[in-house]
């Protein structure tokens, strides 16, 4: 399954992309899924998607859980948590 990836504010710095089209392994069907793909590159991507740093997830552009499942030509942003003040 091929999706479109977007990476936004550090991640995009850190990453040094802010976008990509992959095609996804079978086994990657939903976010959490993808995310531990994505991490299996090893290096910044390892670090800053490892488990329990705080990375919102977007599928489609509506706020995504763990579980929530990927479609062909699905968009989905992964972005840090935003602060106001």
């Amino acid at each position: 399954m091929k999706i479109t990836i977007l990476y936004f504010a550090s991640l995009r710095e850190s990453l040094g992309c802010d976008r990509e089209e992959p095609e996804l392994p079978d086994s990657v069907q939903n976010a959490a899924q993808l995310r531990v793909w994505l991490r299996s590159r090893g290096g910044a991507w390892a670090e800053l998607l490892a488990e329990g740093r705080a990375v919102r997830v977007a599928v489609n552009k509506r706020m995504a859980q763990a579980d929530t499942s990927l479609s062909p030509g699905a968009e989905v942003a992964f972005f840090p948590p935003v602060t106001g003040g």
